[in-house]
């Protein structure tokens, strides 16, 4: 198993807080892909919070109807980790032959791990000449708590599927959103359920990943808070409204805008923190994912906070669909940025 690299003919797996989504690709990152298979389930967020054995087995059993839902016949699959359970981080180091820094760095990864490697998952993949200093290689450095990830392999291997790779989900959601030809760096939001994953990427390559703390939930709870609805009530209001100051007299806006405010100076910061570390690097547009790229006017809000572009991310934009295909997935399309950036991952 591994946590970085990809390897042969495998579908993916992407768990999220309320639905689960599985998806199979044919193709190349050339010459495009196209869907053959996919499912999406709706699932209790309950179904993943609960880690006692029952509650695995009956995560395993979604699996499983979610699998065969998709009509799919391989049992290798490549799944996501949320970013708030990995650390990743890019590192420089002398530039060496290929095959000697593989080797030096294999075994000094401990040194840009957080904790013993007896405790870890740990992977590398080098990115290549670092663009501040020609004479250092860019390594991005990922790793995962066994205590997590091995229950988490044991649940899904349990139904007979075989995990043959893990990724962090920030980065496979990049890989989708990226936007082809880009000449200045991107930065790609995805606006989730609990937390919000965001990575710069430039020269193709990830430059910076972060995992914000607060998503789209502390959104809920303050809708519901501040006007008395339910919070299903509150979820209408927010992506039928937005920040629109003249629906419903402006209150849904009004009540949101300390959290967007934060929200806005997180995204600044890391603009500041990338071009501080990439000189010659300049931020030159906003993907939006999930939430983020749903709640009307939430793009025209972070533009005006930023004064950067911003952009609704497409992760289908690689990837062939039939029109039955695209009339099925429309009302969920959005949220496939992960498992479709699982699918895309190279197998060099």
């Amino acid at each position: 198993m591994n946590l970085l690299h990809g390897v042969g003919d495998f579908f993916s797996l992407d768990i999220g807080t309320n639905s689960m989504r599985i998806i199979q690709l044919v193709g190349d990152d050339k010459n495009g892909w196209s869907l053959i298979r996919y499912a999406y389930v709706p699932i209790e967020p309950r179904l993943t919070a609960d880690q006692t054995d029952l509650g695995r087995k009956r995560l395993g059993e979604a699996i499983l109807g979610a699998v065969e839902q998709a009509g799919i016949k391989t049992k290798s699959v490549a799944v996501g980790l949320p970013a708030s359970k990995t650390f990743t981080s890019i590192v420089e180091t002398d530039t060496l032959p290929e095959k000697e820094l593989q080797k030096t760095f294999k075994y000094e990864i401990d040194k840009y791990v957080p904790m013993p490697m007896s405790d870890a998952k740990a992977d590398y993949v080098i990115l290549g000449p670092s663009p501040n200093d020609p004479m250092k290689t860019e390594v991005l450095v990922s790793s995962v708590a066994r205590s997590y990830a091995e229950p988490y392999l044991e649940t899904i291997e349990k139904t007979g599927l075989s995990v043959i790779a893990m990724e962090p989900e920030p980065l496979a959601m990049a890989r989708s959103l990226s936007l082809p030809g880009a000449i200045d760096a991107t930065m790609i939001v995805d606006f989730g359920e609990k937390s919000t994953d965001l990575v710069i990427t430039y020269q193709n390559k990830p430059r910076l990943v972060r995992s914000i703390p607060g998503g789209f939930d502390q959104f809920l709870n303050a809708v519901t808070a501040g006007l008395g609805v339910t919070e299903d009530q509150a979820r209408q209001f927010i992506l039928k409204f937005g920040l629109s100051e003249e629906q419903v007299e402006g209150q849904v806006f009004k009540i949101l805008v300390p959290s967007l405010d934060t929200y806005a100076s997180e995204l600044a910061k890391s603009v500041r923190f990338f071009q501080t570390k990439y000189l010659n690097g300049k931020v030159g547009s906003i993907v939006l994912s999930g939430y983020a790229s749903m709640i009307p006017l939430f793009a025209e809000y972070i533009e005006a906070k930023t004064n950067i572009p911003v952009i609704k991310g497409n992760p289908w934009q690689l990837v062939r669909t039939t029109p039955e295909q695209q009339h099925a997935l429309m009302p969920v399309a959005s949220e496939f940025a992960v498992v479709i950036g699982l699918s895309e991952r190279s197998n060099d």
